[in-house]
């Protein structure tokens, strides 16, 4: 049976209020949620760690699998923590993979080794899906290790006084241009940047 959305400009989602226009009559057909934390350490490094957990409102049958998945039980609930040193260098990765849909699964957490001695920043998606691709890995713990990199950077910036707005080699600041609100010609740019800013339709500088 389809759930018919309420609210006028919004409507509830398992008790939460969403900021979102009313949705058609649906159904759900699945639930995902990923949780990620960052911790400072008392010796001096970081921890990161996701869990991630599917969900399926109706008994699901997996293949090769006898005994269906019942209702609002875990097909995958999966842990990963990453312990950084202040450079942001993967120090330790560990894995546990509670609930998979084989019990070869678990085999795949030690995979996530061959990311130790990496550093979180520009290219680490394109590393983890370098080493990890394929049958060397499993796809969820690898597709963790990408937006936990984010939570990583969030979690220290948020601890680390700034040293100022990086630029590069001829002065420009490198948060130009590298996400919606930093476009030259947006207002964020004006204030912070005022001799980069560029009004509608004014070309960029070389």
């Amino acid at each position: 049976m389809l759930d018919k959305a309420v609210g006028v400009t919004r409507h509830a989602f398992r008790g939460i209020v969403m900021p979102l226009s009313d949705a058609t009559a649906r159904r759900e057909i699945h639930h995902r949620v990923i949780d990620m934390k960052a911790y400072e350490r008392e010796d001096g490094f970081y921890d990161v760690e996701a869990h991630l957990v599917d969900r399926k409102p109706f008994m699901f049958k997996r293949s090769a699998v006898p005994e269906p998945v019942q209702p609002g039980e875990p097909l995958h609930d999966l842990w990963v923590r990453v312990t950084l040193d202040s450079d942001c260098v993967v120090r330790r990765i560990e894995a546990s993979s509670d609930v998979t849909p084989h019990a070869v699964c678990k085999g795949a957490e030690s995979s996530l080794e061959l990311m130790v001695g990496e550093r979180i920043a520009s290219g680490w998606s394109s590393k983890v899906k370098q080493r990890l691709r394929g049958s060397v890995s499993c796809t969820h713990l690898m597709e963790m290790l990408i937006p936990l990199a984010t939570t990583a950077l969030q979690g220290l910036m948020g601890i680390r006084k700034a040293p100022g707005r990086p630029v590069d080699a001829n002065g420009v600041p490198l948060k130009l241009n590298s996400c919606y609100a930093y476009d030259v010609h947006r207002e964020v740019v004006k204030v912070l940047w005022p001799e980069h800013h560029r009004a509608a339709g004014e070309p960029q500088a070389d």
